[in-house]
């Protein structure tokens, strides 16, 4: 796995009232979905869930908490938005997904777990279809990469909750099979009050 090179760090920092992030893939989920359905994992408030739905796109989504997905639900009528724990098998007939998005939502988990769940995404996907995901960067140092109680290699307890975060290693060693990388870019994004150090990935499924 190659990224591309960081964003510029001497930038300024721009903390961005919304967070528009998925708008530069959707022609590429267009061409990748075609008629098949886009599940999104770890779905918050809805902002992805309603862009998804704006484009046109067959949407189904799910998140933990009750009160995310009822705003989730407001903001994407068109979508299904259920309530569901990612660690559990989701309602959808393998192979029959055109892609998965998962936004800063693939991170609570041990390494085993995050490991399950990529599988999952993988036999849930069609062939060609397109996992695109966003992951904390061990460098993510403003929301938890360092000082704190560690439970595994890259793995934190930060106030209180179990956050991991990855470094190019970490992803080679998650997608080695099954995957190819179409994009996989490390930077800073304004997300937050704060910068936020982050990868975005782009992975299709290939014959393992």
């Amino acid at each position: 796995m190659s990224p591309t090179p960081p964003q510029n760090p001497d930038a300024p920092f721009v903390a961005h009232a919304h967070d528009r992030w998925l708008e530069r893939w959707l022609p590429r989920l267009r061409e990748r979905t075609a008629d098949a359905p886009i599940l999104e994992i770890g779905c918050g408030y809805g902002e992805d869930s309603a862009t998804l739905c704006a484009a046109g796109f067959a949407l189904t989504a799910f998140d933990l908490d009750a009160e995310c997905v009822a705003a989730a639900q407001a903001r994407a009528p068109q979508a299904r938005i259920f309530r569901h724990d990612t660690r559990e098998p989701w309602p959808c007939a393998p192979a029959s997904l055109g892609a998965v998005v998962a936004s800063l939502s693939l991170h609570y988990f041990d390494w085993a777990t995050t490991e399950v769940i990529v599988a999952r995404i993988h036999a849930a996907l069609r062939p060609g279809g397109i996992l695109l995901c966003r992951l904390n960067s061990t460098e993510d140092h403003h929301y938890g990469a360092s000082g704190h109680p560690e439970i595994e290699a890259h793995y934190y307890r930060v106030d209180g909750q179990p956050k991991r975060f990855f470094d190019r290693t970490d992803l080679e060693r998650l997608f080695a099979q099954g995957w190819r990388v179409l994009d996989c870019t490390h930077g800073v994004i304004g997300k937050y009050a704060h910068p936020k150090a982050q990868w975005e990935i782009v992975l299709e499924k290939a014959d393992v």
